[in-house]
């Protein structure tokens, strides 16, 4: 009975606050017919994308009650108002989410008040089922009922203020090509990085390497020991090229990770990175069949740079790394306790993970108050 009065009351909170948000609805109504009277006479039509902006807040304050009764998360798929204002009057007018929300704003005048049916069950309900749950030992018949309601309440919102799958196409539409012109950013960011170093250190060595032999084929008539010395300064210019060649192809692809997998990339990364590093492996990923390259490659480029910004800036010298197969992909996660207040708006680093990670449908949190820890979350899916 205890149990059954606890869900109750919770229900009924769960039907106060949708009532509440109904009646102020009720007084919205006001400032929906100062908008249209704007509108029509054109003055006031700047109000209507203020209004529109007005009306998404208020459902999706709505949509968080009910996803906190359901459990369940209710998107949103809206288009963004912004540009001139005949742009912003278009798009407010034409995006279905407008619609939807309108739809659901007429429609909650009316279920809003189940309140009012919910709150007589409870004198009857502590009575009824207080003799029948005390002297019948059976369970509780009427308050369940404001539950019931409750869940009602919650499945008629969850319909109406669901996106129509046109809304949820182009909002879709909308992300693919945000993500494509990131992608693209970086593609070509990369390619200027790895032609920078490429100018700037293999060519001119071997530039330099190819001088060194023209002199001492010069010099190995008249002058031997010359020529063998140039000969030895332009063996240690082609390895010092061979070796920035190497650091170079593993700025593109390492081949420790195609060799040795993601597990073991991460950590001899780990090893190298000048910091303590404890990697830890969940979710059967070293056992199991191995994520796609691509999947790899960003997983391990978004280790290395949350590392390289942890033994700079973070003033820590122990740092996490966890990877773990989730059943929709990859997850990693890098942790150090450092001072915090990291900003991947400060430089190129953690704004070029995110761009190779969204351009993998993938998802990059970072999370990084003042005096730490600093926590960066990669997301990546994948067949398993």
């Amino acid at each position: 009975m205890g149990r059954t009065i606890r869900q109750a009351a919770r229900a009924t909170l769960h039907l106060l606050v949708a009532a509440a948000l109904a009646f102020g609805l009720y007084l919205f109504i006001t400032v929906l017919l100062i908008t249209a009277v704007g509108t029509v006479v054109v003055v006031g039509a700047w109000m209507l994308p203020e209004t529109v902006l007005l009306i998404r807040r208020i459902a999706g304050a709505k949509r968080a009650l009910t996803a906190a009764w359901t459990g369940r998360h209710i998107p949103e798929a809206y288009r963004p108002i912004t540009g001139t204002l005949r742009e912003r009057l278009r798009i407010a007018v034409h995006d279905p989410g407008t619609f939807l929300d309108l739809r659901w704003m007429a429609a909650s005048y009316v279920y809003g008040a189940l309140l009012c049916v919910a709150l007589p069950l409870w004198p009857l309900g502590l009575v009824v089922d207080g003799v029948w749950c005390g002297l019948g030992r059976r369970g509780a018949v009427v308050l369940p009922l404001i539950t019931r309601l409750a869940d009602l309440e919650a499945r008629w919102s969850q319909a109406l203020l669901k996106p129509s799958p046109r809304a949820l196409l182009a909002a879709r539409v909308e992300e693919l090509a945000a993500t494509r012109a990131d992608a693209i950013a970086a593609h070509g960011a990369e390619l200027r990085r790895i032609e920078r170093d490429l100018h700037d250190g293999a060519q001119a060595r071997l530039v330099a390497l190819s001088m060194r032999i023209g002199l001492a084929k010069r010099a190995y008539g008249h002058d031997p020991e010359a020529a063998r010395k140039l000969l030895d300064d332009a063996q240690e210019q082609a390895e010092e090229a061979l070796t920035e060649l190497r650091q170079v192809v593993r700025g593109i692809h390492p081949p420790i990770l195609t060799d040795r997998g993601l597990v073991g990339a991460v950590r001899a990364l780990a090893a190298g990175s000048g910091l303590e590093v404890t990697v830890r492996v969940d979710g059967g990923l070293e056992e199991g069949p191995r994520a796609p390259a691509a999947v790899e490659a960003a997983a391990y480029f978004a280790v290395a740079e949350a590392l390289t910004n942890a033994a700079k800036h973070s003033g820590s010298r122990r740092a996490t790394v966890q990877l773990e197969r989730v059943p929709r992909g990859l997850r990693a996660v890098i942790r150090d306790e450092g001072l915090g207040g990291a900003d991947e708006n400060s430089g190129t680093g953690l704004l070029g993970v995110r761009r190779r990670v969204a351009a993998m449908d993938g998802e990059v949190t970072v999370t990084s108050p003042k005096g730490g820890p600093t926590m960066i979350a990669v997301e990546l899916p994948c067949v398993w």
